[in-house]
């Protein structure tokens, strides 16, 4: 068995380095010569090579042996408030400034407006950068109408603006959309740190959240097709939805979405969310993470001590590692995926059914992988039906 996973994943690894290679095709060639073997490496590499200390073996171990046969999809705990508190750093209110300055705040972004300006827009502050890949290689296209994502299918031009005008909207309102969930001195010490964050989705006060996790090989996040539209989605449902921003690599992926879980209920009052039966949702490597979070739980990768999702949303992952104590789960792929097969996140769907786990899962005939919330596909209305799963367990 552990022979054909093996097989598996080289096969699997293959057809990422060919997706890869047709993706760098697409960049000028001098970028493309003596990067496509460094970075593909690195995806599995980042993986392997993170490991805490103070992380249940078990736990460890999963992720190492994902880092392993999972190369395709290779993509400390809350300190009491200081001063430079995240929840103190990131409160802004309405923009003001000159007449001419409020006639550009009102203007509306279109397929047309370039992703540069979105990115440098002096609505967002520092965090404008965060809203695409802060490295740029892994997405193409001047305008936000020709985005396209590494890895990513079937990505919705009309989303991608609607989703930019609602993040400006609310800050030019004076909401906070995004906050830190690291202090000043966290990043100065760890400057990798400076790239994470939650962006937030209200929805209805007091209504419980969902953190939403995107993929990308544990290299980037493409959260503009893998995480903002589903937070977006939930936000319009009543839901208070975050989207995850986190550092590159399996381990620190999962340290920084326990310390978003932690920092979460740690200031829930404040952000006006319910923490009871909260859930994860993630795709390829987010769904890795949601799932490794689901069986572990935050404290195994440095978070509080807190109780684990009441529901687990994943996509289109190979993920094989599970518990008896796994939370319900909920998971839907493409049978067309080249990157996680759907029959082995089927297997894991039964395996946890059989430990009276409750389970839901779906396959789309001639579906790829990564695509979102599938509008205009087979897979349309995916999300409905796991927002109906997750009302189940509450």
């Amino acid at each position: 068995m552990k022979r054909w996973i093996l097989a598996a994943a080289l096969c699997i690894g293959l057809g990422l380095v060919l997706m890869l290679a047709g993706c760098m095709g697409r960049r000028e060639q001098g970028e493309a010569e003596g990067t496509a073997e460094s970075r593909t490496e690195s995806v599995a590499e980042s993986a392997a090579e993170s490991q805490a200390e103070s992380m249940p073996r078990s736990a460890a171990e999963s992720i190492a042996e994902s880092a392993a046969i999972g190369g395709a999809e290779q993509e400390d705990g809350l300190q009491e408030e200081t001063e430079s508190s995240p929840m103190e750093k990131t409160e802004n209110g309405p923009i003001e400034g000159t007449e001419e300055e409020s006639m550009n705040l009102e203007t509306a972004y279109t397929a047309d407006t370039p992703i540069e300006d979105v990115i440098n827009d002096p609505v967002f502050g520092d965090y404008g950068r965060l809203i695409f890949p802060v490295d740029g290689w892994y997405y193409s296209g001047d305008t936000l109408g020709e985005l396209s994502l590494t890895w990513y299918n079937n990505i919705d031009p009309d989303k991608t603006v609607e989703i930019v005008n609602y993040l400006r909207e609310q800050a030019v309102a004076g909401e906070t959309v995004f906050y830190d969930i690291y202090t000043d001195e966290e990043k100065a010490a760890d400057p990798e740190k400076e790239d994470t964050g939650l962006f937030f989705f209200r929805g209805d006060e007091g209504a419980r959240f969902a953190v939403c996790n995107a993929g990308g090989g544990f290299a980037y996040v493409g959260a503009m097709q893998d995480s903002f539209p589903h937070a977006l989605e939930l936000s319009k449902r009543g839901y208070n939805a975050f989207a995850l921003i986190y550092r590159p690599g399996a381990q620190t992926a999962c340290e920084d979405l326990a310390r978003a879980i932690s920092f979460i209920f740690e200031n829930a009052d404040e952000l006006g969310v319910d923490t009871d039966c909260y859930s994860l949702w993630g795709g390829s490597a987010g769904g890795r993470m949601a799932a490794w979070l689901g069986s572990y739980g935050p404290a195994a990768f440095g978070g509080d001590e807190l109780p684990r999702p009441g529901a687990v949303i994943m996509q289109y992952t190979g993920h094989t590692d599970y518990t008896e104590n796994d939370p319900p789960t909920f998971a839907c792929v493409g049978e067309r995926d080249g990157i996680a097969s759907w029959r082995t996140m089927q297997s894991r769907i039964e395996s946890l059914s059989a430990l009276g786990i409750p389970t839901e899962f779906h396959h789309y005939p001639g579906l790829s992988h990564g695509f979102g919330l599938g509008t205009g596909t087979v897979a349309e209305g995916w999300l409905d039906q796991a927002v109906d799963f997750w009302e189940e367990q509450m």
